[in-house]
């Protein structure tokens, strides 16, 4: 594995060593959400209202038809002379499962990590706190050569298990082959729909840079019955090209570019805030937020702006 990296710069693959710091930086933020509703996303053990008896008093609101009648606050009824019924939290569990790419569109980064790396740090700083959480937690990893299952269990050698899956998969991307990511995915939730029942928090990490209209419906499958994020992994050199001249390509093509055209800098990041906005829209219609993580800023700042303390 070493003799195929050599060529390669040092930061441009992850290890275990570097996903186990991760567990230090889980602590500031948290999952947790404030007062959801059930079907909001995050909710289950993370103050859920319930109809019905639960942990502790939430709130009075007016009698709706199917609440538990023993429930029904006499005191405040007699006062308004409407019906009132108390509403309690309830705390549930919400097992996490953490999906991670790391196939050939995750290996590139123009400045300090690759998109995969970046990937594999949010996936490890997740499932540590869920862990600390109190929750399950399990993962799965696709990737040009294959993929890897671990099963949600409460324990810290399980994350280890998933860590150490991430990390094998990450160093394949040296010699591994592109593959379709549409028919990679179908089988990805194929084996996700074998494992989460319902109520499952779903984390997709990814770049997401060949989605389509099938990969919508997968995550649209999934989400009937669970919540799911997905965190959208992004290079900068994605959105704005270097100011000069290049010559860009792959295996088989090579183009040269002049990226001192306005034109053509300006063209380039309206698509990509175009194809963004349309992916978050289309998401949005099926409830599944989505969040960005670039490959330059240290991620630890990038998941505590959007978990400020569980007001997501």
């Amino acid at each position: 594995m070493a003799s195929s990296q050599q060529k390669y710069p040092k930061d441009v693959f992850t290890s275990l060593e570097e996903l186990l710091r991760m567990e230090y930086l889980a602590h500031h933020f948290s999952l947790q959400a404030r007062k959801q509703k059930v079907n909001t996303i995050l909710a289950g053990k993370h103050a859920s209202k319930l109809r019905g008896r639960g942990l502790d008093f939430e709130e009075v609101r007016n009698y709706v038809k199917g609440d538990d009648i023993r429930n029904i606050d006499w005191k405040v009824t007699a006062r308004t002379q409407q019906t009132h019924t108390r509403v309690f939290t309830e705390e549930k569990e919400k097992p996490a499962l953490i999906v991670v790419d790391q196939s050939k569109s995750m290996f590139f980064g123009s400045q300090k990590r690759t998109k995969a790396v970046v990937a594999a740090e949010l996936a490890a700083m997740l499932a540590f706190r869920v862990l600390k959480e109190g929750d399950r937690v399990g993962g799965v990893v696709f990737a040009d050569e294959g993929i890897d299952i671990v099963f949600p269990k409460r324990d810290r050698k399980n994350i280890l298990r998933l860590l150490e899956k991430i990390v094998s998969r990450n160093h394949e991307l040296a010699t591994s082959q592109a593959i379709d990511f549409d028919m990679a995915l179908k089988e990805v939730v194929a084996r996700i729909r074998n494992i989460v029942t319902h109520d499952f928090l779903v984390f997709f990490i990814g770049d997401f840079h060949r989605y389509s209209p099938q990969t919508i419906k997968y995550l649209k499958q999934i989400a009937q019955h669970n919540d799911v994020v997905v965190a959208k992994v992004f290079d900068p050199m994605e959105r704005e090209i270097p100011k000069s001249k290049f010559v860009a390509g792959n295996l088989q093509y090579q183009v040269s570019i002049d990226g001192r055209k306005k034109p053509l800098q300006k063209q380039f990041e309206e698509g990509f805030d175009a194809d963004l906005t349309a992916f978050e829209a289309t998401l949005k219609k099926h409830k599944i937020p989505v969040f960005s993580v670039d490959t330059v800023t240290p991620i630890e700042s990038q998941i505590k702006t959007y978990f400020k303390k569980g007001k997501r």
